[in-house]
């Protein structure tokens, strides 16, 4: 993502005459390989999220890859950042693709790693005691004490499906 925002991403918004035409071909060249139509004729909520991936997510993927080459310790709080921000980018791209009827199986294909990839970056990185410790009773439906925390946590990861279709990770991995 640092180095695909600004070279390929903006090329959605920004006028293609800014780049070398070596990176127009490969862009176009994506849009017709994948069928990806958002690319090819972007939308306006499209060019929307695309400049909220070069205001937002571009400086925190660049930050993010030195704290991780640097070995900061911040650098799991910008993981989340992004994890968090992709998660919410793949919905609405999903919302949109699955709700068109014009996405193809390739293109799916391409954004259910970057889906996954976030959610486990987020899911790695969240503390669950919090989760437990507040979230549980509320789901039992009944004021938890700190032995159902305390059971809770030394049962293996649980994922619940709420009643919203949203799904709440009751004990995730360790930081």
């Amino acid at each position: 993502m640092a180095v695909a925002a600004p070279l390929f991403d903006a090329q959605v918004v920004l006028p293609r005459g800014l780049y070398p035409a070596p990176l127009v071909g490969i862009h176009r060249w994506f849009a017709a390989e994948f069928g990806h139509y958002l690319v090819a004729d972007p939308p306006p909520f499209f060019r929307g999220l695309v400049w909220l991936d070069l205001a937002f997510l571009w400086p925190v993927c660049v930050a993010n890859l030195y704290g991780i080459l640097a070995r900061r310790p911040w650098s799991a709080a910008t993981s989340i950042m992004a994890g968090v921000y992709v998660l919410t980018y793949m919905s609405a791209i999903f919302g949109e693709m699955l709700g068109s009827g014009r996405t193809t199986p390739k293109l799916i294909q391409l954004y259910v790693p970057f889906a996954l990839a976030a959610f486990c970056v987020v899911s790695a990185h969240a503390q669950h005691r919090l989760l437990l410790l507040h979230l549980m009773p509320q789901l039992l439906g009944r004021k938890g004490s700190r032995s159902d925390a305390i059971r809770w946590e030394r049962q293996p990861s649980v994922m619940v499906l709420a009643p919203n279709c949203l799904l709440v990770t009751l004990k995730m991995v360790g930081p």
